[in-house]
């Protein structure tokens, strides 16, 4: 079995413990559709596995990588680099830490050759003697370089230096372009229909840039989106972005990436209260997941709310596969085809939904030459959020 194949069967197998026995089947059988075997491997593994506590000590050989991965996510403390202010990589001196996340630690850095503020995405510590994650790495430094978009953050180079993080390993990093500003994760709450509408008129102009060059993000969500002070939008860390099944420039296409969260002990391929149904069952995927999680964005600004969310990671998969989101939540004030785009955007069957985001811009644009649209998004009381990172 592929480490791939491996990786969707243990999460499933997580997802499924989670939920009563007698919700399991039915769970199975929507999360894996038409893949019979998939089912049959899981059922097997929740057969043989009365305690559930011994799971990951049988992983096989193949998967040891991935194990280190689980292993590090459930000791924070191990996972960073934590590259000293003064640091050098290459001609980029380290400022100071800006966040950490599955795909890679960001740093303020000063461009000492051109004077310049960058941003630094280094490759985790743990992740550098992995040659598919290294791979994975320059791979997303070459989808960037495709990609020319003032609402997607620039990329200048990728940067290798042999001045060690304190283990004797190289570090390689991505520069990018440094972008100041809160994220939109922590602007929802506070956005008018109005505003709410022009922010995901710059998404879209964005995602319709990179779909035009085949290129999927895959993990679009509020946390990976910032507004500068002068209100543009920059959608941020194509980490886990893939050239779309059966467009051009198949030479970049890159298998799932698994990634590790240092916030709990799974791992994930996207965040789950943003995937599409056929990304949750792990199905090939093409642009329309993009737009699926492109509606969740949308609708959580509108509402103050995710769309798709549970007290677990298996109860967001069952919203996802099986009931729609309250569209009575989307505010008065915004005009009725936001309404028909939310519900294009949220079609099951990607065959029906909306297939191209400049659809979507024209939707937009509509809404914001019309009526008056700026009444204020009322604040969730409790805003659900799934943050546990696991492998698909």
């Amino acid at each position: 079995m592929s480490d791939e194949r491996w990786e969707r069967v243990k999460a499933l197998f997580q997802a499924a413990v989670e939920r009563l026995p007698e919700e399991r089947a039915a769970f199975l059988a929507a999360a894996t559709g038409d893949d019979t075997a998939l089912r049959r491997e899981v059922e097997s593994l929740l057969a043989s596995d009365t305690s559930h506590g011994g799971f990951l000590d049988q992983l096989p050989v193949a998967s040891a990588s991935v194990l280190a991965a689980l292993q590090t996510s459930m000791n924070p403390t191990s996972s960073h680099t934590a590259l000293a202010a003064g640091r050098r990589v290459g001609p980029y001196e380290v400022v100071a830490p800006v966040g950490a996340g599955a795909m890679g630690e960001v740093y303020r850095a000063r461009d000492t050759k051109l004077n310049r503020t960058v941003a630094l995405k280094v490759l985790p510590e743990r992740f550098a003697l992995d040659p598919d994650r290294s791979a994975r790495f320059t791979r997303e430094a070459q989808l960037l370089a495709a990609l020319n978009h003032p609402n997607i953050a620039a990329i200048y180079g990728l940067e290798e230096s042999h001045a060690s993080t304190g283990s004797g390993q190289a570090v390689q990093a991505l520069v990018l372009e440094l972008i100041e500003g809160p994220t939109l994760e922590e602007r929802i709450g506070s956005l008018s229909v109005a505003e709410a509408l022009a922010i995901a008129r710059q998404i879209a102009d964005a995602l319709a840039a990179a779909h035009e060059k085949g290129i999927i993000h895959r993990d679009l969500k509020p946390a990976n989106i910032k507004i500068t002070r002068d209100g543009v939008v920059k959608v941020l860390d194509f980490g886990l972005a893939k050239v779309w099944d059966g467009a051009p420039q198949s030479d970049i296409t890159a298998s799932p990436t698994l990634t590790a969260h240092d916030r709990g002990s799974r791992t994930v391929l996207g965040t789950p209260a943003y995937m599409s149904p056929e990304q949750a069952r792990g199905q090939s995927l093409d642009r329309r997941t993009d737009i699926w999680s492109f509606g969740c964005v949308l609708y959580e600004m509108l509402t103050g709310r995710v769309p798709f969310a549970g007290d677990t990671i298996s109860d967001t998969f069952a919203a996802i596969l099986e009931h729609s989101p309250d569209l009575t939540m989307v505010p008065t004030a915004a005009p009725p085809s936001i309404r028909r785009l939310l519900r294009r955007c949220f079609e099951k069957d990607r065959t029906r939904r909306l297939a191209d985001m400049a659809d979507a811009r024209l939707d937009i644009d509509d809404a914001l030459s019309g009526s008056e649209i700026d009444a204020p998004v009322p604040l969730s009381i409790s805003r659900t959020r799934e943050r546990l990172m696991w492998a698909s």
